[in-house]
């Protein structure tokens, strides 16, 4: 039996997915990709708040932000969410 730990396929870098036009992607906040060789291992999307307990690392996490309630605000608080989920790694 295969391990379930182990993703099926090798790892995406993340600039290739972002290179990909019929993709749609845009990186908003966080790391540069491009610069810093993160590769993708699975896609996820959540709106919680705070998903940082629930993601193992290699994660590449879609969000609509409906989270984000300060307009006003909402680069800092952007950049903040975005930098505990690159924590997660």
């Amino acid at each position: 039996m295969a391990d379930p730990t182990a993703p099926p396929t090798p790892p995406v870098p993340l600039a290739a997915l972002l290179a990909r036009e019929d993709l749609g992607l845009r990186q908003l906040a966080g790391p540069d990709a491009r610069a810093a060789g993160t590769a993708v291992q699975w896609v996820h999307t959540s709106e919680m708040a705070d998903p940082y307990p629930y993601l193992l690392g290699g994660e590449l996490l879609l969000t609509a932000g409906v989270h984000i309630t300060d307009p006003t605000g909402a680069e800092g608080s952007l950049d903040a969410y975005v930098a505990r989920i690159v924590a997660a790694g």
